[in-house]
């Protein structure tokens, strides 16, 4: 039996640590299917992306741990996608421990570290500093 793991995430700015999220990930099962934030799911979230949607989902489709990229347009479709999906296992970072814990109920819930002096937020407000000083 092929065991599919779920993922999300907004993708932005990406770097190692979304890396080591994804090749982790994709080392619990099979098959590795990854939602990418739309940008109006984003600026719901009071976020907005540097880079675009669509170059979002060409670049971590083009990662070589990844085999299905798809639209994540609410938090309410997480249910849906893992059936969707015939997931066994869903993935966060730890820093969403617990938020999806009700996942439990239709497959595996794992949270994994993040990968330690690396985020987005941490590169767009270097990049945000480094623009103030030109």
């Amino acid at each position: 039996m092929i065991r599919t793991v779920l993922t999300y995430g907004t993708f932005d700015l990406l770097h190692a640590g979304h890396l080591n999220l994804l090749q982790r990930a994709r080392g619990l099962g099979d098959r590795l299917a990854v939602g990418i934030s739309t940008n109006e799911f984003n600026a719901s979230k009071g976020k907005k992306t540097i880079i675009g949607f669509e170059d979002r989902l060409e670049i971590v489709r083009s990662i070589r741990y990844v085999d299905e990229v798809f639209p994540e347009s609410c938090w309410d479709q997480k249910v849906e996608d893992v059936r969707r999906f015939n997931a066994s296992i869903f993935v966060m970072g730890d820093d969403w421990e617990g938020k999806f814990d009700f996942l439990q109920e239709v497959c595996e819930v794992v949270y994994l570290p993040r990968t330690p002096g690396v985020s987005s937020t941490y590169l767009r407000a270097k990049v945000s500093a480094n623009e103030r000083k030109i």
